[in-house]
């Protein structure tokens, strides 16, 4: 197995991301993150990439930040490694293409901070979340922003403050989740998802997502407004008269980026 942290692979329009720390349960460090992020953002910026999937080697998803990294660091150099260790929460959610998570074994405080922030995920029915970091005396503070625009106040409080776990059946019923499958069919579920999406105007997903993410720090009003001249802005493009063209001659389309 290679001795990267994080390992990067293509298949066709699809980007995959693999956690590949199995022998610590894909822990965050500082590398670790560092090649999370720098991986999402070369894929977000290949041209030949449509969707990335983000999933783990190793029986567990992700148990969060390695307990190692709390020792021997002042405040200043903390706030510095903290800001690491959430940097792809930022990143994610202004990369141009979806992510998906998908998900096996526990996706615990950072762990599951990168599920929450993925754009959707898949996972398997076996699969549990907890922001479970006040177990041991931290609080998962990083992974609560994710979270609070999913599930709102109360129940982040709950499960930050509180620390327990949910089964995957929760997570989907929460919105944390988008599909719950049966572990063996968790990759096939995960892919045909991205090669849904893959499949789609790669113009018209960055329209969306952008649009969708906005919303979030706008008055309502305002996002109308913004929603509207992102729309008329993708109306604009030659990608889509190739969609309309396509759909009444009954064929796929060929996306051109234009």
């Amino acid at each position: 197995m290679s001795n990267q942290e994080i390992l990067v692979e293509k298949q066709q329009y699809i980007g995959i991301i693999t956690l590949n720390r199995p022998d610590a349960f894909n822990t965050f460090n500082v590398p670790f993150a560092r090649q999370l992020n720098d991986s999402l953002v070369a894929l977000d910026n290949d041209d030949d990439i449509r969707v990335i999937v983000v999933r783990a080697n190793g029986p567990q998803f992700s148990i969060g930040i390695s307990l190692d990294e709390f020792k021997g660091k002042c405040h200043k150099e903390f706030r510095e490694f903290l800001k690491g260790m959430d940097e792809h929460n930022h990143t994610i959610s202004k990369m141009k293409k979806p992510v998906i998570a998908s998900v096996k074994g526990l996706a615990i405080a950072n762990g599951a901070g990168l599920v929450f922030a993925c754009d959707m995920a898949v996972a398997s029915e076996k699969a549990k979340f907890g922001t479970t970091a006040i177990n041991v005396g931290l609080i998962c503070l990083g992974p609560a922003a994710p979270l609070m625009r999913q599930v709102g106040r109360k129940k982040t409080l709950e499960m930050v403050l509180t620390g327990e776990m949910i089964p995957a059946s929760e997570a989907l019923r929460l919105g944390l989740v988008n599909k719950v499958v049966p572990e063996d069919q968790l990759e096939a579920a995960t892919m045909e998802l991205a090669g849904k999406l893959a499949a789609k105007s790669p113009l018209a997903l960055q329209i969306g997502k952008t649009g969708i993410y906005a919303m979030d720090d706008l008055p309502y009003h305002r996002g109308l407004d913004y929603l509207t001249d992102l729309f008329a802005s993708l109306c604009d493009t030659e990608d889509v008269q190739e969609g309309l063209a396509a759909f009444q001659g009954k064929r796929s389309p060929e996306w051109k980026l234009k």
